[in-house]
């Protein structure tokens, strides 16, 4: 037999030698490389990391936010006073004026109202409380029924166990927040003034620190698209909301409420239905509680509740898609989610602001290449 001659080892497993230099394979040009993925925690971490910013920043956002709303409600008007010739500066300053008469004088005839609503209040609710209990009171005696023979059948004493709560009121407590009050709603009127009238010069400074021409050419579109969009959409749902409050009050006039009063309600379903689903709900309990405390029969008591549910159904399935159109149109599921993050996060402001915030965001995404299909998921 023939012996197998011994195979030499390999240079690499030699005691000193060198490792043997990797084999470069080929790689082909065409083939797009591989993106970095970030981890799922970072991208978890980092989302809790906004919200939770955002809502221990509340008191510098929300100035803010509020003050690029009331900008771009009132930056069609300065656009139409610039083609009569008005400069910026004095449009920006009449039309800021003009929204703060309206509103102080809105304010002057609310105020009665609202003081003899909010002192009476506690005494309606008690007094419909003492209603739904007799209502309900068999349903009370069953229910103790039940539970008495649960404890005898058990072997347990009935005994009742009294909890006195006590609350300490702050007398220094309102003084403390009217400063802090007089001074954000200060901060958003100097914000909307200065947002209205340095807002461009800020975009067209922003937009020249961008390196390339036709980056800055596309950027230009991009910004003047959205903040016509938003201005519009902002403006058009604006005098919607208050077309429906004066209609609502002025049903309520006519059911024989005082005008300050058809006022207050009127006021309180505009702001409201800036808040779709979520607004029309409390104003129908809202609604339900005022007719039951201004009329003594059942008929005229859900009459309220009744004209107001009628004039939210034309308003919401007739004029306003006809005037939007489909362009403004969101997804019900995506609209509840954003009121309740907006309003867990900033509470009835968030709720207020949540529509106009996903419109922006909608018309972002649907502006910007690659992200068509996300503007489409919000539809």
């Amino acid at each position: 037999m023939s012996a197998t001659p011994p195979v030499p080892p390999e240079p690499a497993s030699l005691p000193g030698a060198p490792a043997p230099l990797p084999v470069p394979v080929p790689v082909d040009a065409n083939l797009p490389r591989p993106r970095p993925r970030s981890a799922s925690a970072l991208v978890v971490l980092a989302t809790l990391a906004v919200g939770y910013t955002l809502w221990a920043a509340q008191e510098v956002i929300l100035p803010i936010l509020l003050a690029m709303f009331f900008a771009l409600v009132g930056n069609p008007m300065i656009r139409l006073l610039r083609r009569l010739w008005v400069p910026r500066f004095l449009a920006a300053l009449l039309v800021l004026v003009a929204g703060l008469a309206g509103a102080g004088a809105l304010a002057v005839q609310l105020a009665a109202p609202a003081t003899s609503w909010a002192e009476q209040a506690p005494r309606e609710a008690r007094k419909l409380g003492r209603q739904l209990q007799d209502l309900t009171k068999p349903m009370h005696e069953a229910n103790r029924i039940a539970e008495d023979m649960a404890r005898a059948a058990a072997g347990e004493a009935n005994r009742k166990v009294e909890v006195v709560r006590t609350r300490v009121d702050d007398p220094y407590a309102a003084l403390t927040r009217t400063p802090r009050l007089a001074a954000s709603v200060l901060a958003v009127v100097l914000l909307t003034f200065f947002f209205m009238v340095y807002g461009e010069n800020l975009q067209r400074n922003a937009i020249a620190l961008l390196p390339g021409r036709q980056q800055k050419k596309f950027t230009v579109e991009i910004l003047h698209s959205i903040e016509h969009e938003v201005s519009r959409y902002v403006l058009t749902i604006s005098v919607i909301n208050a077309v429906v409050g004066l209609v609502f009050a002025g049903i309520l006039y006519l059911l024989k409420f005082p005008p300050q009063e058809a006022l207050l309600w009127g006021t309180m379903v505009m702001l409201l239905n800036y808040a779709p689903y979520v607004g029309p709900l409390i104003g129908m309990v809202a609604m339900l509680l005022v007719g039951f405390v201004a009329f003594d029969d059942t008929l005229h008591s859900l009459l309220p509740a009744a004209l107001y549910l009628l004039l939210h159904t034309i308003e919401g399935q007739v004029v306003t898609p006809i005037i939007l159109g489909r362009r403004m149109a969101l997804s019900p599921l995506v609209l509840i989610l954003a009121l309740m993050l907006f309003g867990w996060l900033w509470g009835l402001i968030g709720l207020l602001l949540a529509v106009p915030l996903l419109v922006c965001i909608k018309l972002v995404l649907a502006q910007v290449d690659g992200m068509q299909g996300w503007a489409r998921l919000l539809e």
